[in-house]
């Protein structure tokens, strides 16, 4: 039983799932910003980050860029590293919980620890992804 489980988790298969699915958010995100263009340059001001098309386009840039480099398992450690840097500026800058009051510092905590979370699944996908070319051949 343990040696189905162990080709399982190994298989090529569920390690692209697994990438799909951590990069859902961002891949979605980093679209979001392109095609909706207004309604992101409005969110932008609306955090108060001017000038709003700059912060726009590197947030794009930033999301897109780091998911690519996810999907494709290259340089994903670089990927990782961008997309948390791009959580972590969300946090200080958009959702600043602990300069908030009431229900609006609620939603913000709830949104910094989500980010946080995802930190989390963006260091274990750069680490299994250095695990497997060690590991695995092929």
């Amino acid at each position: 039983m343990q040696a189905r489980i162990d080709r399982i988790l190994s298989s090529p298969a569920l390690w692209l799932a697994a990438r799909l699915f951590l990069a859902v958010v961002f891949v979605s995100g980093g679209l979001a910003k392109v095609i909706d263009i207004e309604g992101s340059l409005a969110e932008t001001r609306a955090a108060g980050l001017e000038p709003a098309g700059l912060f726009n386009a590197a947030a794009a840039i930033a999301l897109l860029f780091g998911s690519l480099l996810l999907l494709l398992d290259r340089a994903l450690f670089l990927g990782a590293l961008i997309l948390t840097g791009f959580l972590a500026l969300t946090i200080l800058l958009v959702h600043s919980f602990w300069q908030q009051t009431g229900p609006q510092a609620q939603i913000s905590l709830y949104f910094a620890l989500e980010h946080i979370s995802l930190v989390g699944g963006l260091l274990l996908a750069a680490i299994v992804s250095t695990m497997r070319r060690r590991l695995l051949p092929g």
